[in-house]
């Protein structure tokens, strides 16, 4: 008896299964995205506090301090402080709202959602991007809130300037979600956490420039000017006040130089999540 043997094409890949891989990448970003958004606006206390607690430093120290306030040399009008510390009250908004973001971190890893997210079949740059989102997205909706109070400072933006200062925000906030990120993943306390941001983030947000210039202060400039942040505070001033003319140096760095120095530290940041996140260890089985 003779058996005929016929060979097999291989079949065409599966338009389903080429979809998969794509499919397993963007829906845990898309879900875990959108469990930051809904998860936050179910905390109506958490909506207040990221809003109304730099709306009140932004009153409070702009009228305490406008009488010993002295405009910086690269201010070429007349400057109250209530205008200087606009855009560091935005900065600051975007880095509550993005690092408080990443609290969840610890908060998932006690409740086991963290550790269902670590055993899933999905990649851990898709976790990292996914967390990230949820925090920017956040931190760009209340920064863009505030930023409707800028005619009241005299800040007039065209269409295209307000997509650019969106932008450089949604960058800012990128970067510092992924700060934050940083920081919580090896947490096992939220006191822990807020520990770091007395001693470590708060200073970094207040030499920055964005609470005062840096001027020539010595010590402190050469800090002011080693810190990242500042980069990030200037960037965003020179968007604001693209209009006018702003000589460059005197305490305020460029837009090229403000750029170039927030991708670096946003590429650092976010290339240190992925790096904690893929590192097995024995706490994310607890």
């Amino acid at each position: 008896m003779s058996t005929s043997i016929k060979a097999v094409a291989p079949s065409p890949a599966s338009p389903k299964l080429n979809a998969q891989p794509r499919a397993n990448f963007w829906l845990p970003i898309l879900t875990l995205t959108q469990r930051e958004l809904v998860r936050f606006f179910r905390q109506r206390t958490r909506v207040i506090g990221a809003l109304v607690q730099p709306l009140l430093f932004w009153i409070l120290f702009g009228a305490g301090l406008k009488g010993s306030f002295q405009a910086p040399r690269w201010a070429t009008w007349e400057m109250s402080y209530q205008e200087y510390f606009f855009p560091g009250v935005a900065v600051m908004i975007v880095m509550f709202t993005a690092i408080f973001s990443t609290i969840s971190i610890i908060e998932d890893r006690r409740e086991g959602f963290l550790q269902g997210v670590l055993v899933a079949p999905i990649s851990r740059l898709s976790l990292v991007i996914g967390k990230l989102c949820g925090g920017t997205v956040l931190a760009v909706l209340q920064a863009a809130l505030f930023l409707l109070l800028a005619p009241t400072m005299g800040i007039a933006l065209s269409p295209t300037l307000a997509i650019c200062t969106l932008a450089w925000l949604t960058l800012l906030s990128f970067t510092l979600t992924a700060l934050g990120f940083i920081i919580a993943w090896p947490m096992e306390s939220t006191q822990g956490f807020h520990a770091i941001m007395s001693v470590f983030l708060m200073p970094m947000w207040l030499l920055s420039g964005a609470f005062f210039p840096a001027g020539e202060s010595g010590w402190l400039s050469w800090i002011i000017a080693a810190n990242p942040l500042t980069y990030g505070v200037a960037g965003l001033r020179r968007l604001l006040y693209f209009n006018r003319e702003i000589p460059a140096g005197n305490g305020l760095p460029g837009l090229g130089i403000s750029l170039a120095v927030t991708c670096l530290f946003c590429v650092v940041c976010v290339g240190l999540s992925v790096y904690l996140a893929s590192r097995r260890v024995s706490k994310d089985a607890r």
